[in-house]
């Protein structure tokens, strides 16, 4: 079964793999910016693993930011919210400005409702005491009590992005844990989860090993005699295969 563009395999193996070996495993494929820097999680206890679906706001202009109610028939961010579907990641470009919230508590409860399985924004966020206790992942720059109509303006949705200085791109995978935001091409994303997974099986012995007192040397990276330990190990744990 496929599951966002990548099989069910990978979807499971995402969610155990850190963005530290994402990073790594995508910076052998020649891919450098991929990480979203500078995002706090608001549930650092939840892993994110999603589809891209993007939504861009442009700094305001009065003539067409007059009124602070928003018309859910035109006002694209509220399009945007009545557009996500299962799977989603909805993915902000803020333009790194965090002088008002670019969404907020109601619109965030709505797109969890829509099956989203984030919310990522480089800008700011409005109701965080609240959206923290929502079942959805959530990255934001900062907390900001203003609506985003002093600021921004929503321009388009599902277009290409730059969400934190990382292009994102619709449909692009999005992987989210406590450290951060990774964001990956889904024509390599299944590549990437099957090495990755392998990454982290190794990095976990090899750590064992330091944690028990042993050098790095020839330990990190492995010799030949470490990895026929790291095998009769990795046969004996309980893994996604």
């Amino acid at each position: 079964m496929d599951r966002l563009g990548i099989t069910d395999n990978s979807y499971q193996k995402l969610h155990h793999i850190s963005t530290a070996t994402l990073t790594t495993q995508l910076l052998k494929r020649g891919f450098r910016n991929t990480f979203i820097a500078g995002l706090t999680p608001l549930r650092p206890d939840m892993t994110m693993v999603g589809r891209a679906f993007t939504l861009r706001y442009v700094p305001i202009r009065e003539d067409l930011d007059k009124a602070v109610e928003y018309n859910n028939d035109t006002n694209i961010q509220r399009l945007a919210v009545e557009d996500i579907e299962a799977g989603d990641v909805l993915m902000i470009d803020a333009r790194n400005n965090i002088n008002a919230a670019s969404f907020g508590h109601i619109l965030a409860t709505r797109i969890l409702q829509r099956g989203a399985h984030g919310l990522v924004t480089d800008g700011g966020l409005r109701d965080t005491p609240s959206i923290q206790h929502l079942d959805m992942p959530t990255y934001i720059r900062m907390p900001h009590a203003t609506t985003s109509v002093t600021v921004h303006h929503p321009a388009d949705m599902n277009v290409p992005i730059g969400c934190g200085e990382v292009y994102v791109q619709p449909g692009d995978i999005v992987v989210g844990d406590a450290e951060g935001i990774v964001v990956m091409p889904v024509d390599v994303a299944d590549d990437v989860a099957q090495d990755g997974y392998e990454q982290e099986l190794l990095e976990t012995f090899l750590q064992h090993k330091v944690a028990s007192g042993s050098s790095i040397k020839g330990v990190y990276p492995p010799t030949d005699t470490i990895l026929a330990d790291y095998k009769i190990w990795r046969d004996n744990q309980d893994t996604i295969d």
